[in-house]
């Protein structure tokens, strides 16, 4: 019942109460069924004129009835308004810890493929590996806060869309920032720029690509589809960016190792396996599309993760 009223009019699907009720119990449907039956009963309702909990054939249940929020002001999420600080910081931070679960992936798929030299006879090929992974690890955990902390933000402020545009700035602005500090930082100790790294273009993309797949998300399935459309819709847009000119990881790396050739930084073994010569378009396109399902289904599913411990009801 209580999934059924936070949701406050929303449908609930069959696959969520199998999910958040049962907790990965197997049950079948006769018993979601039997539930909904007690429940119209205690509650005096009729499954034909429902005043309570409508019936979507084939797909769940809906809370039909007026929800009124209680004790004293509360959140448009209809938490009371002393926990908002909290749920920014758990839901936010929860993200910000996928986004370093995908950089630690991306940085050793990286770190593997970019070192010149086989990893086992000496230190210089560990370094690189080390270095990269850092890097990664660096901007993909800078990234992570951004988007988590501007759809928590978005989440809290307004109806569930407002995470298109919360994860759109978060990432615009905290893109902005990594790509003039990366630019003035190799400008002012090296005396040459890398070119045009990740910015705030591609932060702003992938940022709303992950709020549309936090918003959609909530209304589907289990956590675990959630995480899969969420990977579905980062390959997409991973993969735009690349064809609309821009760079994630794979290429802004390839820009670095290109300003400066005496560096042991080389990316050309990825592109062997697509038979490729070089860091090429397709190679750009396809590791850009792999990052992109990487970060997104990370960051929603940590963020799934802690708003599930916050409410039950909400995802």
């Amino acid at each position: 019942m209580t999934l059924l009223v936070s949701e406050q009019g929303r449908l609930v699907t069959k696959d969520r109460f199998l999910d958040e009720v049962w907790s990965g119990v197997p049950v079948t449907d006769e018993a979601l069924t039997q539930c909904i039956r007690t429940l119209r009963r205690r509650l005096g309702d009729d499954a034909a004129r429902p005043r309570f909990i409508e019936t979507v054939p084939k797909h769940g249940y809906r809370f039909v009835a007026p929800v009124e929020t209680g004790a004293g002001p509360a959140t448009p999420a209809g938490r009371p308004s002393g926990w908002v600080a909290g749920d920014i910081l758990l839901i936010g931070g929860s993200g910000t810890a996928g986004g370093a679960v995908a950089g630690v992936i991306g940085g050793l798929f990286y770190g593997f493929a970019g070192a010149a030299e086989p990893l086992a006879p000496g230190v210089g090929a560990i370094s690189i590996l080390l270095v990269l992974v850092s890097l990664t690890l660096l901007v993909a955990v800078i990234g992570g806060a951004g988007v988590a902390f501007g759809i928590a933000l978005a989440d809290l402020l307004g109806p569930r869309h407002w995470r298109i545009l919360g994860g759109a700035l978060g990432g615009f602005v905290i893109g902005a920032m990594v790509k003039l500090l990366g630019l003035d930082a190799f400008s002012l100790l090296i005396g040459r720029s890398p070119g045009d790294i990740t910015g705030p273009f591609e932060g702003a993309l992938l940022g709303a690509e992950t709020g549309l797949a936090a918003w959609l998300g909530a209304s589907i399935g289990t956590l675990r589809q959630r995480v899969f459309l969420a990977a579905a819709l980062g390959a997409i847009a991973g993969a735009l960016i690349v064809c609309l000119g821009g760079h994630m990881m794979g290429g802004s790396l390839d820009l670095l190792a290109a300003q400066f050739p005496a560096s042991r930084l080389r990316l050309d073994r990825i592109g062997a396996l697509v038979g490729e010569p070089g860091f090429g378009p397709l190679v750009q396109g396809i590791t850009a599309a792999l990052e992109g399902a990487l970060f997104s289904a990370c960051l929603v599913g940590a963020m799934g993760l802690a708003r599930r411990s916050l409410d039950p009801g909400r995802a």
